[in-house]
């Protein structure tokens, strides 16, 4: 597995398994499958609700804890964002059954950032969260945040797929030293993306899917994916992307199909930021 190296030095699998939609009651035997298959790096979030499912696969599967990269993700925190951030933080932690993580996302950008984010700083300077980082932050409000705090998010993990590519939004993040790491890679099959007659083509080039073809161009660029499949056959496919390479030409015709925007929601709609700031989860 090619790995990235995050700006406190840690390296991070390029390609890991993510559990977003996968029922509680399928986490288990997912998550089992996909570190039967290799996967090394899995991604949860209290959000998705399965995070004692992950716990339990790990428990079994026997794999050493220092080989494996497990992500959880903070939701937005009521006042005081500080001192609960700190009890969600511990709440997962729990239901994972760890003793750290290494990697702790802030999982939206709304609520008290900043409170949120100097609780996660204190866990990252206690060790228990030895990565810390952001999801769905677009430019500004990831600039604002690097500006006004000490440490700089390891990772934003951002809607990234062939039809919102964000390749100036990651030469700014890495500018600054932050990892981009994709949600959504496969569009969730919108725009037809898994019969798209370009991906296709390129994928018949190296006799390979298109879900192959998606991934590799994802890690080719150095975006960290996270495919997610409820399928151990799909989950040997998706990890099976490291023995070819797409040419530059290839590549070039993959950037025509960006449209240079969302194709799930806004998060800069107010109806979209009203929902998403108000939603609170059960502990």
């Amino acid at each position: 597995m090619q790995t990235v190296t995050l700006n406190n030095g840690a390296r991070m699998p390029l390609l890991g398994f993510g559990v977003y939609q996968i029922p509680a009651e399928d986490t288990e035997r997912a998550v089992s499958e996909a570190l039967a298959a290799g996967y090394r790096l899995l991604d949860t979030a209290a959000a998705y609700r399965n995070e004692e499912a992950v716990g339990r696969a790990i428990k079994s599967s026997g794999i050493p804890r220092e080989e494996l990269f497990v992500t959880t993700k903070l939701w937005v925190q009521d006042a005081p964002a500080q001192d609960n951030s700190r009890r969600a933080f511990e709440t997962s932690l729990n239901k994972l059954g760890l003793d750290y993580l290494d990697l702790y996302l802030m999982h939206q950008p709304f609520g008290d950032v900043y409170g949120q984010w100097r609780a996660m700083e204190a866990l990252n300077r206690e060790g228990v969260a030895k990565a810390i980082g952001v999801a769905s932050f677009y430019p500004d409000r990831l600039i604002d945040l690097i500006l006004n705090n000490e440490i700089t998010p390891q990772v934003n993990q951002i809607e990234t797929h062939p039809f919102f590519q964000r390749a100036d939004y990651q030469n700014l993040m890495r500018e600054h030293g932050v990892q981009i790491q994709s949600w959504g890679g496969f569009a969730e099959g919108r725009n037809d993306l898994f019969t798209n007659p370009l991906l296709a083509e390129i994928g018949n080039e190296h006799g390979k899917s298109v879900a192959q073809v998606v991934l590799r161009w994802l890690t080719q660029r150095e975006v960290v994916a996270i495919p997610k499949s409820v399928r151990a056959e799909r989950m040997a496919e998706n990890i099976d992307v490291f023995d070819f390479t797409l040419t530059d030409e290839q590549m070039a015709r993959i950037a025509t199909l960006d449209t240079a925007g969302s194709v799930f929601f806004d998060h800069h709609d107010p109806e979209m930021v009203t929902w998403l700031a108000a939603r609170r989860l059960d502990s």
